[in-house]
């Protein structure tokens, strides 16, 4: 199967650290060309996520202290351009980004079977092809190198991944920066049947995905969430639900859980190490209440915890998604989709925090 492929397209470029007027809707973008060991994809759907805005308005970097929030809109000033990515290292601009990338191959490289056109695939977001697969290194698509908000996109063939199912591309594009991150977090602190969890902003795509995961595991559930989120977050399998304005460590009780899996830290964290038990294991992937924490040592060492930080994934943490994927062992959640040109507009959407789930966006025809 051959498609017709243009020679330019649309797509939003990132064109610097700051706010809202950094996105640039353009037409005239040309269309990536496949090396010898990638493919060329046609978008089909891209989701939204947290790392859009906080690469956006330099959070990452550590000039940056208070909440992703404050700075969401209009950037944050204290932000070092040369420390402002994951990767801890300044980006080159203009950038298109788009981490979640559901769509169908129209292109292969040199190297690259020709069989492989029209596959529906899904994009590994955690790309390791690109630094040879060594441990604890990768580029995150839309970071390092160019992502899902386009019509077009190229990835490295071995990690673009065919899928089977009835899925929509909305849905299969919820999938990978979300539920890779959970299955990731979930992963790395080897939750096991029957252990208690505490999830941390379980309203959100990454926090509703773990509740989901964890589910699978059959683990016990408990969930933290705004107050107006908490019967959509008990259907997805949370046992327990407390409100984001509880005290959690009163709520959940002290020295009760397994596994805490965050995504929030900010103010409440120190109760998040209350509530685990000796010998506990806290996993953690973002901080949209603020990265700075107050941490009392003893507590660390006198439960004998386990702190991870969990940002590189194994290979079989997104090969184990595609795999529930087709088993139908997930579910994905998706809140609200929105054409491409219309990005700026989803992420003021995606800031009121008022859905559950993904916003999602679908490129223009």
């Amino acid at each position: 199967m051959k498609d017709s492929i243009p020679a330019t397209m649309r797509a939003v470029l990132l064109t610097g650290y700051g706010g809202f007027d950094k996105l640039e809707v353009r037409d005239d973008v040309p269309v990536p060309v496949p090396g010898p060991d990638e493919v060329l994809i046609r978008v089909g759907a891209a989701g939204v996520n947290n790392t859009d805005i906080n690469t956006r308005t330099g959070w990452y970097s550590k000039g940056v202290t208070t909440d992703t929030h404050q700075g969401a809109a209009g950037g944050f000033e204290t932000a070092d351009p040369d420390d402002a990515s994951w990767q801890g290292i300044r980006l080159s601009f203009p950038r298109i980004q788009g981490a979640d990338c559901c769509g169908r191959i129209v292109a292969v490289g040199s190297a690259v079977d020709e069989d492989r056109l029209g596959e529906r695939v899904l994009v590994r977001n955690m790309l390791r092809s690109y630094v040879d697969y060594r441990p604890f290194e990768c580029w995150t698509l839309g970071s390092e190198c160019d992502g899902a908000f386009a019509q077009f996109v190229k990835a490295p063939a071995k990690e673009s991944y065919a899928v089977d199912c009835r899925w929509s591309d909305a849905e299969l594009a919820s999938i990978p920066c979300a539920y890779s991150t959970a299955e990731n977090m979930l992963h790395r602190a080897n939750l096991s049947s029957g252990e208690r969890v505490l999830i941390t902003g379980a309203s959100g795509g990454v926090g509703s995905a773990a509740v989901q995961l964890a589910k699978r595991r059959g683990a016990q559930i408990v969930a933290v969430a705004g107050k107006s989120k908490i019967e959509a977050v008990r259907s997805l399998g949370a046992h327990q639900v407390i409100d984001r304005g509880e005290r959690i460590a009163d709520a959940a009780g002290r020295n009760t859980v397994d596994v805490v899996v965050d995504l929030v830290a900010g103010p409440q964290w120190p109760e998040l190490l209350d509530v685990l038990k000796a010998g506990g294991r806290y996993a953690c992937a973002g901080a949209i209440a603020g990265p700075i924490v107050k941490l009392d040592v003893r507590t660390l060492y006198l439960k004998d915890l386990s702190l991870l930080g969990c940002t590189f994934q194994d290979d079989i943490v997104f090969e184990n998604l595609v795999n529930y994927i087709e088993h139908d062992e997930i579910r994905p959640l998706v809140a609200e989709t929105y054409p491409l040109s219309a990005m700026i507009e989803a992420q003021k959407k995606f800031l009121k925090k008022e859905f559950v789930g993904k916003l999602v966006l679908m490129p223009d025809d």
